[in-house]
């Protein structure tokens, strides 16, 4: 029997085991104490989870690049692999609202200039960057990432970003973000703080689950979390399902439900087929009280990838492309805003879209390597110009497609 013990601020309140050979995870409170989840509160009874771990845990494990990484180390390292060495492995080292102790040490890392980042943003740091900080990278999604320890020059705090890089599948996918990003932001949705790299290699994304005034970690739970699924069902469910559970979680019902709707307009007008269950979330203090969706991350124009790309979850039963009076009817019946307060809602976006536009060809004028997938990010969301409801993009509406 393996055990992680798990504590909330530095006091521990359970332990989470796996039975190999059963095949089952269990995790145990071993006194009355805070939930380590919203989903698990205390309990004397034993939480059970058979073939999975719980996705509380679960949450923390690599996706993608990083879990092929740690496959290769771990089996080759231990003779096998699973995800609790990996969560076993990367424990001691998780800086969340929830700490971790296995049976792996802590480790010392030092911090980089967030300078030398944005100005060398060469495969060879990112490379450097990721055997430095292997590990921390607790962090999901399938492009190449890495977690670090940033100081900045200016204040001298210490921070965790994440740095994104992209292979030849998706090229320039971190100028990609970036944009795309900062239109969402315009739409006056809050983000990250984020930074492109000099030459547009690397995206940097802070964490934002540090609160610098109380100096604690608050909470932080995906959608797939509070729905109790895991990772393999990231594409399963809709966003019905999913303003329903930030409705019934949150504290500040309102300013979470204005948050999470302009948020999934902005991700049907950009054409993010990416906006899955691991890719909402929530925040929370301490005590509870304040639980209010997260800032938004991890949005894309994916259409300038795969044309043919669908939003990631159904709405209204379909996965389609819908237009204004779908995504305005949305906001009435799941978002609880009257018609005029969904369609100004709306038409923040909408404008934000406008402006996202012209930044976008201001940017192909001056960056000629960017330029080809800025342009498909420009065709696809001129696009949503029209509000029209698209089963796919038409092919032809998509530049010099090959």
């Amino acid at each position: 029997m393996k055990e992680i013990d798990i504590s909330i601020q530095k006091e521990k309140v359970g332990e989470l085991f796996y039975n190999e050979k059963t095949k089952e995870y269990g995790f145990n409170y071993i006194k009355k104490a805070s939930a380590v989840s919203l989903t698990m509160p205390y309990r004397k009874e034993t939480y059970r989870s058979s073939f999975y771990l719980h996705p509380i845990f679960e949450m923390n494990l690599p996706e993608g690049y990083l879990f092929e990484i740690f496959k290769n180390f771990l089996s080759k390292e231990h003779g096998y692999m699973d995800d609790f060495l990996v969560l076993s492995y990367l424990a001691p080292n998780i800086e969340s609202r929830l700490e971790f102790k296995s049976d792996f040490e802590k480790k010392i890392f030092y911090s980089v200039d967030i300078d030398e980042i944005i100005n060398n943003d060469s495969e060879d740091t990112f490379l450097k960057l990721l055997k430095t900080f292997l590990n921390k990278n607790a962090i999901s999604g399938v492009q190449p990432k890495t977690l670090a320890i940033v100081k900045d020059k200016e204040t001298l705090v210490l921070k965790e970003y994440i740095v994104k890089t992209w292979g030849e599948e998706y090229p320039f996918l971190a100028q990609n973000e970036y944009y795309s990003m900062k239109t969402v932001q315009r739409a006056g949705v809050t983000i990250p703080n984020i930074q492109l790299s000099k030459n547009g290699k690397f995206l940097l994304v802070e964490k934002f689950n540090y609160q610098k005034e109380q100096d604690e970690y608050l909470g932080f739970e995906e959608i797939l979390v509070l729905q109790g699924k895991n990772r393999d069902k990231k594409y399963s469910g809709s966003y019905e399902q999913v303003a329903k559970i930030i409705y019934a979680v949150t504290t500040n019902k309102r300013d979470s439900m204005i948050a999470f709707y302009k948020t999934v307009v902005m991700n049907y007008l950009l054409k993010n087929g990416d906006a899955h269950l691991k890719n909402f979330g929530v925040l929370y203090d301490s005590s509870f009280k304040n639980i209010h969706f997260s800032p938004a991350y991890d949005i894309v124009t994916t259409t300038a990838y795969i044309y043919r790309d669908k939003p990631a979850l159904m709405m209204f039963g379909k996965k389609v492309w819908w237009g204004q009076e779908e995504l305005v009817s949305f906001g009435v019946k799941h978002c609880f805003f009257s018609k005029a307060e969904s369609q100004k809602l709306y038409s923040d976006c909408f404008n934000a879209l406008e402006k996202g536009i012209e930044e976008l060809q201001q940017v192909i004028k001056k960056d000629k390597n960017f330029s080809p997938i800025a342009q498909k990010m420009v065709d696809s969301w001129t696009l949503s110009l029209n509000k029209k409801t698209y089963k796919e993009i038409p092919l032809e509406t998509i530049r010099d497609w090959n």
